[in-house]
Formats: structure tokens, sequence, C-alpha cells
């Protein structure tokens, strides 16, 4: 009894200390991140302090930052911001959802994959813009063409993940849980979730990747708001500082979206015993 309460006691010691281990490592990488960034945005502003370049075309971080504060003052860089995010969180939804399912359905079944996949793989090779008229003539103008933009560029890399993850699944495996007598059900959610999820989620990163790239097509479609909008906006009065602050905020965006579904899909692949490199 005494053993189990001392076992009990240190366990309770030691989770704190695992949670602070974990917050200074997350904290280590992520400044370990910021290295080459900074580098690069020191050394430029540098070039434009010395007189090496005039910051026209390029201009240095001190006057993006300036641009940033302004927009963020008068409201309008979070309005951007809020636009842009719910289009990207609308399209990757439902690329999601139409890629998990004919996806799992062209995988698990031949004669769907053979009957489907030709035109779907004809389909992914259409670039982005040239959906941008076909929608506006379908959809309108306004957000229900911007969305499913979003949606197909988002679609295809699921698709295929979904696809090749459920090919690629050992033959071995299914059928020791057929020897278990498994149900459909129960070998679908033991055996075939787990075996495809490494690979879904990093379709899911690639999709959700595409969805911003998409969005900036997507807003090009007569938008009014946006930072996509921001980016037109920018071009057509002259100001490239308001181009790159877009830009940045865009890679801010997709860097942040990406770290929480990374973070959100862990604790579903705990049970991988994979090689890492840790630093």
């Amino acid at each position: 009894m005494a053993a189990a309460l001392d076992t009990t006691g240190t366990q309770a010691i030691d989770r704190p200390a695992r949670r602070a281990g974990r917050s200074s490592r997350w904290v280590g990488r992520f400044l370990v991140g910021l290295i080459v960034p900074v580098l690069l945005a020191i050394g430029w502003e540098l070039v434009v302090a010395l007189g090496w370049s005039n910051g026209r075309l390029l201009p240095p971080p001190s006057r993006i930052w300036q641009t940033l504060v302004e927009l963020w003052q008068t409201g309008d860089l979070l309005s951007h911001i809020i636009v842009t995010t719910v289009r990207v969180f609308a399209g990757f939804a439902l690329g999601v959802v139409a890629g998990t399912l004919l996806g799992a359905l062209c995988g698990y079944s031949v004669v769907a994959r053979r009957l489907l996949d030709p035109t779907l793989q004809g389909l992914r090779a259409i670039p982005s813009i040239a959906w941008v008229p076909l929608f506006i003539l379908w959809l309108g103008i306004f957000e229900a063409s911007k969305v499913a933009l979003i949606a197909v560029g988002v679609f295809f890399p699921i698709y295929l993940g979904v696809v090749g993850a459920i090919m690629h699944i050992d033959r071995k495996v299914v059928e020791v849980g057929r020897v278990f007598r498994l149900s459909g059900f129960a070998l679908t959610r033991r055996i075939l979730l787990p075996a495809i999820l490494p690979e879904y989620v990093i379709a899911l990163r690639s999709g959700l990747g595409l969805g911003w790239m998409f969005v900036v097509a997507a807003e090009f479609m007569g938008a009014s708001e946006g930072l996509g909008y921001l980016l037109v906006d920018g071009q057509q009065l002259g100001k490239p500082a308001q181009i790159v602050a877009a830009i940045l905020v865009f890679a801010v965006l997709g860097k942040l979206t990406d770290t929480i579904l990374v973070a959100a899909s862990r604790p579903f692949l705990r049970w991988q015993d994979s090689f890492q490199t840790r630093p």
C-alpha cells in the first residue's frame, strides 16, 4: 500500500515537471525557427539603412511594420484577417469532407476507383485560375464562388492522401483482424483508421496549405474584403509595403493554423513508434 502511494505521489510530482519540460522544448523550437527570418529582416534593414538599396520596391522591415500598425489601428487589418480566415475554413471543411468520402470510396472499392479516379486525376491537372470564370457564372461573384474555389484546392490532396493511405495498408494486418473475427466496424476502427491516420494528417496539412494559397485567387474575384484584396489594392495604388505586409500576414496565419492542426492530431498518433530527429 505504501509503495503504491509513493509511486502515485511521485507520478503526481513528475507531471508538472514533464509539462514544464515540454513547454521549454516548444519555446526552444519556436525561437530556433525565428532565427532565419529575423536574420533576413535585420540584414535587409541594414542594406537599406546603409544606402545600398533605396527600398522602394522591397521596403525594409521597419516600413512594413509601420504599415501593419497603421492597418491595425484603423481596424482594417483585423477585418481582412477575419474575412479571409472564415473563407479558408469554410472551403477547407467542404474540401475535407468531399475528399475524405471520395478518397475512402475509391480506396476501398476497385470498381469505384477505376470508374472515378481517371476523371478526378484529369480535373486535378486543371489550373486553379481556370475555375474562376466558371464559378463566377455558376455561383456569382460573392462568397459562394470563393469558398467553392478554395474547396477545390483542398479536395485533391485530401483525396490523394486517403486513397494512397488505404491502398498501402498491409494486407497481413487486415488478415489478422479477420482471423480474430472483427466485425466490419471493429476492423475499420481498430485497424484501418490507425493505419491511414499518419498519411491522412499529412494530407490535411497539405490541403490546409493549398487552402491559404487558393484564397488569394478566390479574393481576386472582385473581393472588397480580405487579405487578397489588400494585395490587389497595394498593387493598383503602388504600395509595396502593403503588399509585403499582406504576404507576411498570410505566412503567419498559415503557419499558425498548421501548428494548431498538428497539435490537435498529436493525441491520435501517440501509438506511433517512429523515428524522430530531435534537436
